[in-house]
């Protein structure tokens, strides 16, 4: 039986995704859809850069129970404690392991009692059971999320087996909504750059940051905060000190964000953080993963972005030109274009 509720489910939100629904409604959608089969009191899923795994989109089933003043606090903890790489059942663990979904009951007792997430975040909102999933598709993983339960019994197995069985599908319509949403206006213009504290908490902004920040509150309250959280906890975590995410701005055009430890002497945990319209390389590499591309259909579309003739993209990646027709013939299929141009067109419009 439960098979036949997720097939329908399936079938529902892939049929959302083919209605062109932005990512925010989409989710909203969606967890209305999985609520009906596995009910919970409390959801938050989010789109991801799947080339970071940074979050960059997040959307709540309810409204969160946090009090504004503390909302921040909040989520600079919660990104701090989900990059560290040291609490249960990560979204980037999850994503390593052949189905991407688990319960905190499933993870060893001992890291469930020293869990940031669980103990200090989860637990003093009344959230006791905890149930997550990475999306993934073509082993690219496109959003992850969490559902919650204040209290009573634990996600059972089916309704585990239930979710893991409509991931996929997720991670597919959130790559769709990706393909789909057009810019409504230019991209960010610079210097787009704001110093963060060490849980990403902002001290200081460049003019255009300052105005940059407020249309982007305007059209969706906590979307570059959140993001924010995420990158500069993963330039902490990383060796390199720096991390990088693409997302969204007020205009719906995609801006390449960067966090990179700033060494000074007051403050050796500052970061700088840096704003600039995605590159045309950049945004081309992620909409070609949403559109399914192979890495090496990728390569030949990106040579095709920069001009070259088909002899030049043989040799630069060491094949023939028949292999590079075939390959463009492929992206043509997938991309649902007919020509070089079209192909170009619909990549950098």
């Amino acid at each position: 039986m439960w098979e036949e509720r997720a097939e329908r489910a399936r079938r529902d939100i892939a049929a959302m995704a083919a209605g062109g629904m932005d990512l925010p409604d989409l989710y909203t959608s969606a967890l209305a859809v999985v609520q009906r089969e596995v009910p919970f009191e409390q959801g938050c899923w989010a789109g991801v850069d799947p080339a970071s795994m940074a979050m960059t989109s997040i959307t709540n089933w309810q409204p969160w129970p946090v009090a504004k003043p503390q909302f921040e606090d909040y989520f600079s903890r919660f990104a701090q404690s989900e990059y560290t790489g040291r609490e249960p059942n990560t979204f980037v663990e999850l994503l390593r392991r052949p189905r991407p979904v688990a319960r905190i009951s499933d993870a060893p007792h001992r890291e469930v009692v020293r869990s940031v997430r669980i103990n200090d975040l989860l637990k003093p909102l009344g959230l006791e059971h905890e149930l997550r999933a990475a999306f993934r598709v073509d082993e690219t993983c496109w959003g992850v999320g969490s559902i919650f339960r204040e209290g009573g019994p634990d996600f059972s197995d089916r309704e585990v087996e239930f979710l893991g069985a409509v991931t996929a599908t997720l991670a597919a319509a959130t790559r769709a909504a990706v393909c789909m949403a057009r810019p409504a206006g230019p991209a960010a213009v610079g210097p787009v750059i704001v110093l963060a504290g060490l849980h990403g908490e902002l001290r200081a902004a460049t003019s255009a940051a300052a105005t940059w920040l407020a249309e982007v509150e305007e059209a969706a309250p906590g979307r570059f905060s959140q993001a924010l959280y995420a990158i500069v906890a993963q330039a902490h975590a990383a060796l390199s000190g720096t991390a990088r995410a693409r997302m969204r701005d007020a205009g719906n055009s995609w801006v390449m964000l960067q966090a990179s430890r700033l060494i000074t002497g007051d403050d050796p945990e500052q970061m700088v953080v840096t704003v600039e319209p995605a590159t045309t390389h950049e945004l081309a590499s992620l909409l070609l993963m949403a559109y399914g591309v192979t890495a090496r259909e990728r390569d030949v579309c990106l040579e095709v972005l920069s001009g070259n003739p088909t002899a030049d993209i043989a040799r630069h990646l060491f094949i023939s030109p028949h292999t590079v027709h075939d390959h463009l013939k492929s992206v043509f299929e997938k991309v649902g274009v007919g020509s070089r141009g079209e192909l170009v067109a619909r990549l950098v419009a």
